[in-house]
């Protein structure tokens, strides 16, 4: 058993704390330390402090090695994913390739990493570099071929010609002939024609309600 003492300045440090330190983690340990100085047993202060033996053994050495500014100590750890070290990888490659579904994403990140995720960790993959999702539009008139002609002529690639003059970053596919509802995955375009706003669009389609 650890042989600890406590000073009264301690004492009373290890009081204050168990109530207003701003994490609950630390004011439990702090009480447990408090229950110790106040000389109750070990198995009493796990009853009453509903922590594990080991985990009480474990306050107590950090006290002892440190005193209370050990205590107050939070080393959380935070999992990192296994793809963090090909993201640089793998969103050059999006980039160049745009991807139509996240099945296609999933077997693309398998054949280039051999890690294996599920759609929707391959869907928070992808957003935690930097894409994101946006309803598109359709060519107006679907059922009109004049109007959409109409359309493809004066309004469509017009535009189209800014974007291959690098004054407009353009997604050809945004005006599509389908009734089917539709995504933009967006990354960012690093160009020195563009401004810092502009959007590179990878499209990905839902399936039809």
């Amino acid at each position: 058993m650890l042989k600890l003492s406590f000073n009264a300045d301690e004492v009373e440090n290890l009081h204050y704390e168990r109530f207003h330190h701003p994490h609950p983690r630390v004011q439990k340990r702090m009480e447990a330390l408090y229950l110790k100085s106040q000389g109750y047993r070990h198995g009493e202060i796990c009853k009453l402090t509903r922590i594990t033996e080991p985990t009480l053994l474990k306050y107590l050495r950090n006290y002892q090695a440190g005193g209370i500014e050990k205590l107050k100590e939070l080393t959380f750890s935070k999992p990192e994913s296994a793809l963090k070290p090909h993201q640089t990888s793998l969103e050059a490659y999006f980039r160049e390739h745009p991807l139509q579904t996240l099945a296609e994403a999933r077997t693309k990140i398998i054949e280039f990493t051999g890690i294996i995720r599920s759609r929707e960790q391959v869907r928070v993959f992808l957003k935690s570099i930097g894409t994101s999702c946006r309803r598109v539009g359709i060519i107006p008139a679907k059922a009109d071929p004049v109007q959409q002609e109409e359309f493809l002529k004066k309004k469509l690639e017009p535009r189209l010609e800014e974007a291959k003059a690098g004054l407009r970053v353009y997604n050809r596919d945004r005006y599509r002939k389908s009734p089917l509802p539709s995504y933009i995955h967006r990354l960012p375009l690093e160009s020195p024609y563009s401004l810092p706003s502009k959007r590179l669009a990878v499209r990905r389609f839902a399936p039809h309600r």
